[in-house]
């Protein structure tokens, strides 16, 4: 049955771009994980029916490696090297704050993280989801899972999200890293409108040996603010007030900050080895996960 006529598996993701989805696998540069068996080739050597290399026989080794004829060429043992294939461990943390609640930046949040998660899923890694929103609390987390038969389980998580808090990024990456083990992927999804120190937060996900993925999603008016006049902004998170007169002064200093962060956000996650791709609340979805991720060498 096509695609588009069988039943939704779920409210988030069309079941042609589930299908297009099942085809594609995060393209990571990291090859180092948890040492259980995935799609992952790793860059020690190990098991696999992938030839890699040869080294020096040395005492102890195990002879069902030795490669006998270059033995009988050369009279000198020689080992055969395989690389390993080990398990990537994909963690998906959703800011869920109050900041996320306007404009559908939790809604295409949610989206994004389901397909990372059916990709991770369906080539055999291990998946987990933490939901960052109120400060000081451990994430609400799905643990991790592994295979198709996780998907509606995935599925089920990300539609019950419950939005709202005034947990800091920083903060949640902290109560994330306190309970998380093994080196991989983390995939940020946040609009990293937030207090804190970006520069520690990354910091703390390379050296726990992560490999970061973030998105960073804001709404239409944010990108494109239409105000006019005397205004009055609240805080989402800490009800602060600012009283402003817009003019065409402030709405370029606006945009130029707003660039900046954006700028400054693909700069600390390009000199750590992660990806940094900004995306519109709004944009298409296939434009989003077809276009830019696998222009942008995100996805295989």
């Amino acid at each position: 049955m096509p695609p588009n006529t069988r039943p939704q598996l779920t409210s988030l993701l069309d079941n042609t771009v589930l299908a297009r989805l099942q085809r594609l696998r995060l393209n990571t540069s990291r090859r180092f994980t948890d040492r259980r068996r995935g799609e992952n080739l790793a860059g020690r050597s190990g098991t696999s029916n992938e030839f890699s290399d040869y080294r020096d026989y040395v005492e102890g080794d195990d002879v069902r490696f030795v490669d006998w004829n270059i033995f009988a060429r050369l009279h000198r043992p020689y080992m055969k090297l395989y690389r390993e294939e080990e398990e990537m461990h994909v963690a998906i943390l959703v800011d869920a704050s109050n900041s996320m609640r306007f404009e559908g930046k939790l809604a295409r949040a949610r989206q994004l993280a389901a397909a990372f998660g059916v990709m991770g899923l369906l080539g055999t890694e291990r998946v987990s989801v933490h939901v960052l929103n109120t400060r000081g609390d451990a994430p609400t987390s799905l643990p991790p899972s592994r295979g198709r038969a996780s998907m509606m389980k995935l599925f089920a998580f990300l539609e019950w999200i419950q939005e709202g808090g005034d947990q800091t990024l920083d903060d949640g990456v902290d109560q994330f890293l306190k309970r998380h083990t093994g080196r991989g992927v983390t995939v940020l999804l946040s609009d990293f409108l937030t207090a804190g120190d970006l520069h520690r937060t990354f910091n703390r996900l390379f050296s726990a040996g992560q490999e970061v993925f973030a998105v960073q999603i804001l709404g239409p008016t944010e990108i494109t603010p239409e105000i006019g006049g005397d205004s009055r902004f609240v805080d989402s998170e800490t009800e602060q007030t600012l009283d402003v007169s817009c003019n065409a002064d402030l709405l370029r200093l606006y945009h130029e900050y707003r660039l900046g962060l954006e700028h400054e956000l693909g700069e600390l996650l390009r000199q750590r080895g992660g990806r940094f791709l900004f995306a519109g609340a709004s944009d298409p979805l296939e434009e989003i996960l077809f276009g830019r991720m696998r222009r942008g060498g995100w996805l295989q």
